[in-house]
Parts: C-alpha cells; sequence; structure tokens
C-alpha cells in the first residue's frame, strides 16, 4: 500500500507518516486458548460469556497460559482500534500511537513485544501498584468465554504520562484521535485535555460510546467531552441508552443520530459525524446535512466517500 492516501473527492494526495493516529485508552494483553468444560466449570465460567474477573478468577490467569497453544495479543478496545488501523495502513510502520497504563512485570513485557510486532508506537506508563490487564479468552468449540481483569489498565495518570513533554510532543504530532468511551472510567481530564487540542487545532477527534453503562453512570465526562467530539460512533444499544439519558424521546436510530449530530461543538469548522452500528441490520450515518442507511454492501463504498469528505 502507498504511503500516500487519495481524496476521491479532490483527489488530493495525503501523506502519511509516523505518529499521525493517536489512540488513548486501557490496554490488556489478550490470552487466548482452548479450554475443557472442567476447565470452565472450575471457574464458574458460561461457554459464551463475557464478564470481569472476580477474586475466584486469579488462578485463571496463571493457568491458561499453561495451556497448548497458548495466544497472546496486544488488547483493549482503543488499543485494538489502533492496531487494526496500523494494518491496514501496512506502512509506513508507526502510524499509530497509543498510551496506556501497564504493570512492571511479565505480561508488560509481552504486550509491548505484541505492541511492537504490530508496528504499533506504543508508549506506556508503567507502575508498581498494579499488574498488567489481561483478558483471558477461554475458548471450547465455537464458544468464548472472555474474562478481563484491568487491573494496571485502571491507574493511568495524566500528570505522570499524558503531561510529559515528551509524551505531549507526540499527541502534537497527531492529526486523528481515537479514544474509546471505556477511558472515561479512568482518566476522563486525560481524553478532555487530548480533545481540546484537537479541536483548538482543526483537528479530528473520534470517540465511542463503548457500551451503554458509559452513559448511564459516566455520563457529565462523556458530555463535557462531546462538544470536541467530531466522530461518534456506537451501536443501537448504545446509542438508545444515549438518547434516554439525554431525553432525546426517541427510539428511532436515525433521528437519534440527528439529534446527536446537533448537540453543542466547539469546533464548528467541523461538523459532526454520527456512526451507528446495528449488528447484522442497517448502518446510520449523519454526514453534513445528509443521512444514510448503510446496507453492508454499500458500507464499503459510502466510506470511501466519507473518509474522502475529511480533510487531514
Amino acid at each position: 500500500m502507498s504511503n500516500e492516501e487519495t481524496n476521491t473527492w479532490s483527489g488530493k494526495k495525503t501523506a502519511l507518516s509516523e505518529n499521525t493516529l493517536f489512540g488513548m485508552g486501557n490496554p490488556l494483553l489478550d490470552i487466548s486458548a482452548v479450554v475443557d468444560k472442567d476447565f470452565l466449570d472450575k471457574f464458574g465460567l458460561k461457554p459464551n460469556d463475557q464478564i470481569l474477573a472476580e477474586d475466584k478468577h486469579k488462578a485463571l490467569f496463571t493457568e491458561i497460559v499453561k495451556r497448548k497453544k497458548v495466544e497472546y495479543h496486544a488488547g483493549g478496545s482503543t488499543q485494538n482500534s489502533v492496531k487494526i488501523a496500523q494494518w491496514m495502513i501496512q506502512k509506513p510502520h508507526k502510524v499509530a500511537t497509543f498510551f496506556g497504563c501497564i504493570g512492571k512485570d511479565h505480561f508488560g513485557e509481552i504486550l509491548k513485544k505484541k505492541a511492537e510486532e504490530a508496528h504499533v508506537d506504543a508508549h506506556y506508563y508503567e507502575q508498581n501498584e498494579e499488574p498488567t490487564g489481561t483478558c483471558a479468552a477461554c475458548i471450547t468449540g465455537d464458544n468464548r468465554s472472555l474474562v478481563a481483569n484491568l487491573a494496571a489498565a485502571n491507574c493511568y495518570k495524566k500528570e505522570k504520562h499524558l503531561d510529559l513533554d515528551s509524551n505531549w510532543e507526540l499527541v502534537e504530532k497527531a492529526k486523528v484521535y481515537y479514544i474509546a468511551g471505556f477511558f472515561l472510567t479512568v482518566s476522563p481530564e486525560s481524553i478532555l485535555k487530548v480533545a481540546k487540542h484537537a479541536s483548538e487545532n482543526n483537528k479530528i477527534f473520534c470517540m465511542n460510546l463503548s457500551a451503554p453503562f458509559i452513559s448511564q453512570f459516566f455520563r457529565e465526562p462523556l458530555m463535557k467531552v462531546m462538544p470536541y467530539v467530531d466522530i461518534l460512533f456506537g451501536n443501537e444499544t448504545e446509542a438508545a441508552t444515549f438518547a434516554k439519558e439525554l431525553g432525546f424521546e426517541t427510539d428511532e436510530i436515525a433521528e437519534i443520530a440527528n439529534k446527536t449530530q446537533n448537540l453543542p461543538k466547539e469546533n464548528t469548522k467541523r461538523q459532526r459525524v454520527v456512526v451507528f452500528t446495528q449488528g447484522k441490520d442497517d448502518t446510520v450515518a449523519t454526514v453534513e446535512c445528509l443521512h444514510y442507511v448503510l446496507s453492508s454492501q454499500s458500507i464499503k463504498e459510502v466510506w470511501g466517500m466519507l473518509r474522502a469528505g475529511i480533510d487531514l
């Protein structure tokens, strides 16, 4: 793939360089292995589920790494997103930058190695208070039971990492920013600092609603960031919960997207784009005064149009 992206509307080429895309969130080391029913029963797991680890699951992470054919991946919502973006871009390497918190431990070293293998420029805040966050994927047949232990991911400190000159220079170097709503539970002040920088410099700030509980229990920090959001992503359940919390008085996804687009915005040079997925059903997107309902067949074509209209 070329190091330049061509705008299909204007024909202008945008050169891709290191640290163009910035992500910040909860890094997890994904640990995947095939297990049996006895393993699931031992830790009280369902075959197809996703839960947060409790005390009774502590030994699970020690035992799963002893299974045959264990796979490790750099994971976590935002880190996964920038990793996939880097994979799509291919070269140059390190177009994607990632910030998050890990522990000074064996799993942390594996996570750093896996991020490097994915050509992501990861700069972790490393501390000794909590171990590196992990997510165990316990596979049985076609089922996958996920057990996440956030641990160190919850320990990110703005003043000890984001505010450092060497790290903030990477933020300033970026042109596009993506942060999942999950990080609002960890360091909303960090999100706000990055979002304000993007807005003041007419750069692109993207966010994901992430899960219904973010709108329900972290509405205040979410709405403090919302005026700086240029592109908002979410699924139909997250959109419905967001609408309920804000009193939109509608359950129509298209109408929710329109109302979300028209929420107050700081940088008026960029009108907010809202993208709500609905699983196998049509995706709803609002761009400027236009409203799109995208089938799976048309998503690729229309996404090319949306991307072309975003001036880096």
